[in-house]
């Protein structure tokens, strides 16, 4: 088998849930054709996690192989929110809020991807000009009775409740992405999987050939039982800075170890099975394995110095039980800041709620002593205090 069969073999089959159709999508990717390749992402939070990484990763591998990637922003899909696997509606966002989030995909995106590469597109610029006649034409090649049998819409009639006629537009309005930008093949977490079949069938109802679907599995989050998500607080964001990121990635479950390294790293997969049969006959401490996960996690998006460093940290402050050494400082140009401004300013929350959030629950000390005033407002007089949020943030505030 030559390097790139063994590239594609690997594609379709690490880290993955299901392909739509396997062998047509094979026989296209060794025949060596430029396929229009897209992945879409809603930007209902500012940020991308580790789990938003699995698909990404597959379109890294697509684009080093010279595939066209288009990156979709769903700033018209956002308007509704997704019901893949909610029970109830999402709250409908304001196209405020989208902006905002949409313009920190980018620099993210970049994380993974080569962006200078990449084709990105936000669905607006097709939605926004159709009117009502254009709706009831597309919205007149689905059907109420097949767009009822997904499971999320089909769980919530059982239990009697609502589903708005807004929600029914998202399939179609995701399929008609793929429909107006000549899609080949779909990358996507598995639970989208009704959404892209609904692509596959607009395109071939319009006399297009149908795209190829690639689903990957959803990561679990750092409590070992639910999908990664903001909203759960489970996750690890590919922005947070290294520390934190290495901390987070040792407080998996020990039964995630294998799971991680293969969606979320290149070992090669001949290692991580023989890393699963070491937990298995406790040949080697899923400790150390997790060590070593930390640091492939933190050198694909911080750079194996950083890695080091963030693994030094670690091991001086929660092995040896230690104060580090070597505490970021961060200065003020002012003369006060709220306590959660300085969270985030300091890049320990990602919002004002989410620093108020983990004052109130506890996870903040300033000088080893827990602050739980949320509006508590730092001056002069804690010039020079130690921070710690949460296990692994420490941070200095110099005014």
């Amino acid at each position: 088998m030559s390097d790139i069969e063994k590239k594609i073999d690997e594609i379709l089959t690490r880290g993955v849930a299901e392909v739509i159709d396997k062998e047509n999508i094979k026989k296209r990717l060794l025949g060596g054709e430029r396929l229009r390749v897209k992945y879409g992402a809603d930007p209902t939070r500012p940020d991308l996690h580790l789990g938003h990484s699995v698909g990404m990763r597959k379109l890294k591998v697509l684009q080093e192989l010279g595939h066209h990637i288009i990156f979709i922003i769903g700033d018209y899909t956002s308007l509704i929110g997704d019901p893949s696997e909610k029970s109830k509606a999402r709250p409908m966002m304001t196209e405020e809020e989208i902006e905002v989030n949409a313009k920190t995909y980018f620099d993210q995106v970049g994380k993974i991807l080569d962006v200078n590469k990449v084709e990105i597109k936000k669905n607006s610029e097709w939605f926004s000009k159709m009117t009502m006649a254009d709706v009831i034409k597309l919205e007149s090649k689905f059907t109420i009775a097949r767009t009822l049998e997904r499971d999320d819409f089909d769980k919530r009639l059982k239990a009697g409740t609502d589903i708005g006629n807004h929600e029914i537009l998202y399939p179609m309005m995701q399929a008609y992405d793929s429909f107006i930008l000549n899609i080949d093949l779909e990358v996507e977490g598995n639970d989208q999987k009704f959404n892209c079949h609904a692509g596959r069938e607009l395109q071939g109802k319009m006399g297009k050939p149908k795209q190829d679907i690639l689903l990957v599995p959803l990561l679990i989050g750092l409590d070992g039982k639910e999908k990664m998500s903001k909203s759960l607080d489970n996750y690890i964001g590919i922005t947070e800075e290294p520390n934190s990121m290495f901390g987070k990635v040792m407080s998996i479950p020990d039964t995630s170890i294998a799971n991680y390294f293969e969606l979320c790293t290149d070992v090669p997969m001949d290692e991580i099975k023989e890393m699963e049969m070491d937990i298995k006959t406790e040949k080697k401490n899923p400790r150390d394995l997790k060590i070593k996960l930390a640091e492939e996690i933190v050198k694909i998006y911080h750079r194996k110095k950083e890695a080091q460093k963030a693994k030094d940290y670690f091991v001086d402050t929660f092995s040896k039980k230690e104060t580090p050494e070597n505490i970021p400082e961060v200065k003020v140009s002012k003369d006060n800041i709220k306590l959660t401004e300085f969270l985030v300013f300091s890049g320990n929350a990602d919002s004002l709620s989410d620093a108020r959030r983990k004052i109130e629950q506890g996870g903040v000390e300033i000088n080893n002593k827990k602050e739980t005033d949320w509006q508590r407002v730092l001056n002069k007089k804690d010039n020079g205090s130690t921070l710690k949020i949460g296990k692994y943030g420490f941070v200095k505030i110099k005014f």
